[in-house]
């Protein structure tokens, strides 16, 4: 590879000059570099001591800082054997662009109190804090070229799929220019048209009576499950189908970017096609935010002393602060404070701006105690924010047990340091390209993450917490709602409660196990 410098690049030293030329090979080869130990070699000799001491030319010593993430070793070379770099210094093949460490970003000055959303004349420059990747850069470029009209709520829109009305119209006014990644919203008689103009449906409706596990409705072609899944609509190949694999894993209302097990439950819940779980395993490997974000698993050696299950809901908490993250978002939040219930798996999370004990006690209180009930213990690390005589005077007066983390040992707060994990992915997957909206994001994602089955427990944690399954934004519902009346309503529901609760503690020591 090669490049031109820009007018202002050609001012630079020649050392500067020399060592941008690494910057970009290492920049453009990560890759491939990252991990592996490999040998730089150059013709500039000041430049074999880069990584072993302190430049005295700022930006020389800003990228030798960048290099620290890699194991090399600087080989002079003269310059009458480095033939083909020059070759290629000579004949440059990309065109002249900035230095992506050298631009700016903006974020908001606003301070904790201010709840309107910044403006965007209300922003001042300040250095950059994460690494862009050169084609994120040229858009951003873009971006900020191209005066944009749209505010954050209809940014916020067009992740959730808006009203049909809307689509149709811009459908007429621009028929070419459809985008086959747009999601068009459908309704039950479009399910039913595309289900007339369907060969297959048909053939199943002419010989519903052999059919076992197929009813007609409405016009509607049903096909019934094993339970706990209930009867759901026949969709049939098309747009639909891959419109329901976008909404309920792309969108942050209904996917947010979570695995093949938790998109594959929301689906049977709500549809069914043949070929689904293959269509939603294609979907996920294919998606790139997903690919970028998420952690790689492996399991590690030795064997594990987990936690018991305790007796019932919200009777022993794991709570964790979690950042500080960078960049900043726009409200000026850098951390996340997080907490689960152990048995049930049901996720608390807020973004703030420190990580004080009087933060911790604030959350402790309005998001979790006055919303949710007073727990019975809560497992926290030895950080000195849960540590602190504020925090102990809580937990006094409440008779809350807190339970300490074995120090040096962050597996004892496992639960939640998983979920952190998880949350950090999702997360990314969904923000804008500068990542400064991540807080508006989280609880999408510790909605979606609440609403999905978990793994271990086999159950979904929304609904062991409120006896009941959450209805999603894009779930379709009955016009007329029934309500019936049943005097043994509230035994019921303790009992059917208490199943679910037996059952994933089971699950959980069948995981363990």
């Amino acid at each position: 590879m090669s490049k031109k410098l820009t007018k202002t690049q050609t001012n630079w030293s020649t050392i500067e000059q020399e060592c941008y030329a690494i910057i970009q090979a290492i920049d453009k080869w990560d890759k491939y570099l990252r991990g592996h130990e490999f040998i730089l070699e150059t013709d500039h000799e000041p430049l074999v001591n880069l990584p072993n001491k302190e430049q005295l030319n700022k930006r020389c010593n800003r990228w030798r800082l960048k290099l620290a993430e890699y194991r090399f070793k600087v080989k002079h070379i003269q310059g009458k054997k480095n033939n083909m770099a020059d070759y290629l210094s000579r004949s440059p093949v990309e065109a002249a662009e900035e230095d992506i460490d050298e631009r700016i970003q903006y974020e908001s000055k606003f301070t904790q109190t201010d709840l309107s959303l910044p403006s965007s004349n209300n922003l001042i420059p300040l250095k950059i804090t994460t690494a862009i990747t050169r084609a994120q850069a040229k858009l951003q470029q873009q971006i900020m070229a191209t005066p944009s009209n749209t505010t954050t709520d209809e940014k916020t829109n067009e992740l959730i799929p808006q009203g049909k009305a809307a689509i149709d119209k811009e459908s007429i006014s621009n028929p070419l220019d459809e985008n086959p990644n747009k999601i068009i919203p459908f309704d039950m008689d479009d399910l039913r048209k595309c289900q007339e103009e369907d060969k297959i449906v048909q053939d199943i409706k002419q010989d519903i009576q052999s059919k076992k596990n197929y009813f007609i409705e409405n016009g509607i072609l049903f096909r019934t499950q094993q339970l706990p899944l209930p009867s759901v609509p026949f969709v049939p190949a098309g747009r639909i189908r891959a419109d329901i694999l976008k909404i309920y894993h792309d969108t942050p209302g209904n996917g947010a970017h979570f695995g093949r097990d938790k998109t594959t439950r929301k689906i049977q819940e709500r549809y069914y096609w043949p070929t689904m779980i293959n269509d939603i395993r294609n979907h996920l490997d294919s998606c790139l935010p997903c690919a970028q974000n998420n952690y790689r698993r492996q399991k590690l050696p030795g064997k594990l002393k987990p936690i018991q299950p305790p007796e019932g809901i919200w009777k022993l908490l794991s709570m964790d602060f979690h950042g500080p993250i960078a960049p900043t978002s726009k409200q000026g939040n850098r951390y996340i404070i997080s907490l689960t219930d152990i048995l049930s798996k049901f996720v608390i999370t807020k973004a703030v701006r420190d990580c004080s004990a009087s933060t911790a006690v604030k959350f402790l209180i309005n998001d979790v105690i006055l919303k949710y009930g007073t727990p019975t213990c809560i497992l926290t690390d030895n950080g000195t924010h849960f540590t602190a005589q504020l925090m102990n005077n809580l937990f006094q007066h409440l008779g809350v047990s807190h339970l300490y983390s074995t120090v040096y040992h962050p597996q004892t707060n496992g639960q939640i340091e998983r979920f952190n994990a998880t949350m950090d992915g999702k997360i990314a997957a969904l923000c804008n390209e500068r990542r400064t909206n991540w807080d508006e994001v989280l609880q999408y994602v510790t909605f979606n993450y609440n609403t999905s089955i978990h793994a271990t427990t086999k159950q979904i944690p929304f609904e062991i917490m409120h006896g009941r399954q959450a209805t999603l934004p894009f779930d379709q519902q009955d016009a007329i709602i029934s309500l019936t009346q049943d005097p043994e309503h509230c035994q019921q529901i303790k009992t059917y409660m208490g199943k679910l609760e037996d059952e994933a503690r089971k699950n959980i020591l069948k995981s363990q196990q």
